[in-house]
Formats: structure tokens, sequence, C-alpha cells
């Protein structure tokens, strides 16, 4: 097994374990619930297969469903950011495209280009669990306000996650 598997199979355990043990006891003002576990879609190569993004997707959902409770709405939205990753990846690719990088990090990407990027893909994954949840249009601005403020929450432990764990790029000096 290759270094690189195995660090994405350690990523998905402890992601939900930290998910499900941790901050789905977290509740902030009954409002804000950080959504942690989407990371490990995030940082998928950017060459990984769109279709076994979606597997991945749906079995991360799935697992965080059956821990939570939730009858289908995690997975739904993870099969959702699984499904829209590609084309935001398409849509944001740099001027020389991936070419250089297979990893999405603040480091290798820059900080713009991950915070447009990873906020992008964390509203619209919470936007479509939080719809979900109220399931009506009547309370449509009221879930857009709590996607905006979770997402701004689960970025901010993204990116303290992001500066953390990733080591930066090996410099073409050595």
């Amino acid at each position: 097994m290759n270094r690189e598997l195995l660090s994405h199979i350690i990523r998905f355990v402890l992601l939900v374990i930290v998910q499900v043990f941790l901050l789905n006891n977290v509740q902030l003002n009954g409002m804000i619930n950080p959504y942690i576990y989407i990371y490990f879609l995030l940082v998928l190569p950017v060459d990984f297969s769109p279709n076994g993004g979606l597997i991945l997707g749906f079995i991360l959902g799935f697992i965080i469903d059956l821990f939570s409770q939730t009858l289908g709405m995690h997975t739904i939205a993870s099969v959702f950011f699984a499904f829209g990753r590609p084309y935001v990846l398409r849509y944001m690719a740099p001027r020389d495209g991936y070419e250089f990088t297979r990893t999405i990090s603040i480091r290798q990407m820059g900080w713009l280009w991950f915070f447009t990027f990873s906020g992008l893909m964390v509203f619209l994954h919470h936007f479509v669990l939080f719809f979900i949840e109220s399931f009506r249009m009547s309370g449509f601005f009221f879930t857009v306000g709590k996607s905006i403020s979770n997402s701004f929450m689960t970025l901010a432990l993204i990116v303290v996650i992001q500066l953390l764990f990733t080591r930066p790029p090996k410099s073409s000096y050595e």
C-alpha cells in the first residue's frame, strides 16, 4: 500500500471519529455546528476520479448519518459536494492548469485560491444539508444564514487543520 493511500485512509478515519465523537456534540448558540468531515473530500487529489469521489462521498455521508441519526441528510450533501467538486475545480483552474500540483492546500495553491475554493464548496455542502433539514422554502433566508455561519466555523477549522498538518511544498533548490 503506498504512502498517499495510507494517509487518505488515516485522514478518513480520524475525521469521522472527530466529527462523530467531538463535533456532533458541539452546538454554539444552538445554531452553529462545524462539519469537518467534508475536509476529506475537499483535499482529495485534483486528478481523483469523479466516480470515485461520488462513491467516497456516499460512504462518508452514510457513515456520518449512521452515527448522527440524520436519515440520509449528510449522504445527500456529501454526494452533492463530490458531484460539484470537479466542476468547481475546472472553473477555478489556474492559468497553467493543475499540472504542477495534485494536492489542494493553502501552501500549494495560495490563500486566495484555497479560500475561494473551500469556501464555495463548504457553503454549497452546508446549504444543501440545511435545506434538506428544513425542507421548505418559507425559511429560505434562515437556511442561508445558518449555512453561512456554519460555513465560517467549518472553514476556520479547515484552515487550522491545513496549517497544522500539511507540509510545505518541496523547494526546487533541494
